[in-house]
């Protein structure tokens, strides 16, 4: 008869544990790492003539204790020496797995009840799509969706982009992102 030590039992425990959760995982039907961000997304101003439409997105296997969401959308290669903020949202719910296309235009009411558009680089709420000088490589749009362990972060309405990210990532369980491309 073999005894076990309750050193082996809990290294045993340990391991049947330590499996690995499924992915948290961040996606669109509209944007994609494979093709350039399409002109109904792009910008529609600073020179560019895009729809301005963002993206939808989706997505699934959270971690565990997610309480709400946050979404950021940022291009680190603007040049401007911190990169620019695309579309800030935050206290979107648990219950939450998708945004539809233009949930970022702050007029249309797409958003769930309680969710919160920041102010981005362009200086008001919602989404501003890409929109890189002509000439640029193209830009890197990332997309990343927080879990956060916090029903609601708390900010002012007119907190900025950074202060958003602070918050965010003091209350982050894990996130997902994916990065899209666009150039002129």
């Amino acid at each position: 008869m073999r005894h076990f030590t309750a050193s082996a039992a809990l290294t045993a425990v340990a391991l049947l544990t330590a499996l690995p959760a499924a992915a948290f995982d961040l996606s669109s039907p509209d944007v994609s790492d494979a093709a350039p961000i399409a002109d109904r997304h792009v910008l529609s101003g600073f020179g560019c003539t895009g729809g301005n439409v963002s993206p939808a997105l989706a997505w699934k296997d959270p971690p565990a204790g997610t309480k709400s969401f946050a979404l950021t959308v940022y291009d680190p290669d603007a040049p401007t020496g911190s990169g620019w903020w695309h579309w800030v949202v935050y206290n979107l719910p648990a219950s939450a797995t998708a945004l539809p296309a233009g949930a970022g235009d702050p007029f249309k009411g797409l958003l769930p009840a309680g969710a919160v558009q920041g102010r981005t680089d362009f200086g008001a709420p919602g989404y501003g799509g890409p929109c890189p000088p002509q000439g640029d490589a193209p830009h890197r749009y990332v997309f990343t969706l927080h879990a956060l362990k916090t029903e609601t972060l708390p900010l002012p309405a007119d907190a900025t982009a950074a202060m958003v990210g602070f918050n965010l990532n003091a209350a982050s369980l894990g996130k997902a992102s994916f990065t899209a491309r666009y150039g002129r």
